[in-house]
């Protein structure tokens, strides 16, 4: 394709990595996964680092966690502030343990919650607010976090479209009781399957690391806070203390997410660099909305929506990219509350409806950002929209 929505970041050094792990002939989480672990908390200044498979399974593990806590635990029944555009496991884990949620509009030119609607969705009930910030576009991390400290919520933040960007002086996924992150395929690091879970709550991190293996003891420090030793015990190994899951990454991913991280920096500069050209030739076109930048983004992808004040033929246009063999995709989920999965949620919607996240779901796309110069794919996509879209009036 000559447009691709998603490419390999890999070289050498992962594939000598895997090679590396094979050789050892243990593929399970050990002292690879363990250092990654260590290097990823250290690259974004947190305590603490727990590596599960995927990022829908790191946004499982934390919202477990914060119904397991010792003090204060989530429970069901309580509400959870959630933007109307994310990925479906954004939210499932979010229903799974019988939370309700409370969606809320985007902001249509960042693409992220619109937090002018925070105090509003706000009830005796609400006790977490979820932030995601949108393909690289940090939301108003800063403003949420404020809110939540101010009204004793729980903040989670979902950052797995969003690694390394940056907002008030901080890297997205900081802000967080609890941060996920996703290294699937098409993301700013892969490990093939992957995620973390980001926090500086010891409590936390361990309830994290016992959920993330069958709800054991074994890969806690003997002076965790969660359980109490038992003298002489010869199953101590092999003790259960909450209902957890297997969500174990693999030792390969490990041993790719430790080198993928040393070019993460570099990655990130190529691609905010295709992002400069992106907003150069697309910019003040009324015809196409583009991201509005917010903080420093890391530019997961190009987002464009059809203006649908123009009338555009959507069908025309997007036919037209497919001709041109250029990969497309909706936003993300698009709005969620359009999925069929929504009948399962007990929920509200803060104001009614969400008609910006329509309007993503409806005319909006995205296209591939990826961590080397595409300057000829970014300009070709460029021509055939503007070639499309006069063509499609002209038929009227």
């Amino acid at each position: 394709m000559f447009y691709e929505l998603a490419v390999s970041t890999w070289g050498e050094e992962e594939i000598a990595a895997l090679h590396r792990v094979i050789e050892s002939g243990r593929f399970t989480m050990g002292e690879n996964v363990a250092r990654f672990e260590a290097d990823f908390a250290r690259y974004f200044g947190m305590k603490h680092a727990v590596m599960v498979n995927s990022g829908s399974s790191a946004n499982l593990a934390a919202v477990a966690a914060l119904c397991h806590k010792a003090e204060r635990p989530l429970q069901r029944g309580d509400e959870v502030i959630v933007p109307a555009i994310s990925w479906a496991t954004t939210y499932h884990p979010l229903q799974q343990y019988g939370l309700k949620l409370k969606f809320v509009d985007v902001d249509i030119d960042t693409l992220n919650m619109d937090v002018k609607q925070l105090e509003r969705a706000l009830t005796p009930k609400t006790r977490m607010l979820v932030a995601v910030s949108i393909l690289g576009n940090p939301c108003a991390l800063d403003v949420m976090r404020a809110f939540c400290d101010k009204h004793g919520l729980y903040f989670l933040e979902d950052n797995c479209e969003s690694m390394d960007a940056e907002v008030a002086g901080r890297k997205t996924g900081t802000f967080g009781h609890l941060n996920t992150y996703s290294f699937f395929f098409s993301h700013h690091i892969s490990t093939m399957e992957g995620g973390m879970v980001l926090t500086d709550d010891e409590e936390l991190a361990h309830l994290c690391r016992a959920i993330r293996a069958h709800g054991w003891v074994r890969d806690l420090p003997t002076d965790t806070k969660l359980y109490q030793r038992k003298a002489n015990d010869r199953y101590q190994a092999y003790r259960f203390i909450l209902p957890g899951y297997n969500l174990r990454p693999l030792e390969m991913s490990g041993a790719v997410g430790i080198e993928q991280l040393k070019k993460l920096p570099g990655m990130t500069a190529a691609r905010r660099k295709n992002m400069a050209l992106f907003q150069k030739l697309f910019a003040g076109d009324e015809r196409f909305i583009i991201q509005k930048e917010h903080g420093t983004s890391s530019c997961f992808s190009f987002t464009i929506i059809l203006n649908p004040k123009l009338g555009p033929d959507r069908d025309y246009i997007f036919q037209a990219l497919e001709k041109a063999d250029i990969g497309y995709r909706v936003i993300t989920g698009g709005n969620f509350l359009r999925h069929d999965a929504i009948k399962y949620y007990d929920y509200d919607v803060v104001g009614g409806s969400c008609p910006n996240a329509d309007i993503a779901h409806d005319y909006g796309l995205f296209v591939g950002n990826h961590p080397f110069d595409i300057a000829a794919q970014i300009t070709r996509l460029h021509e055939v929209l503007d070639r499309a879209w006069n063509e499609s009036t002209q038929k009227r």
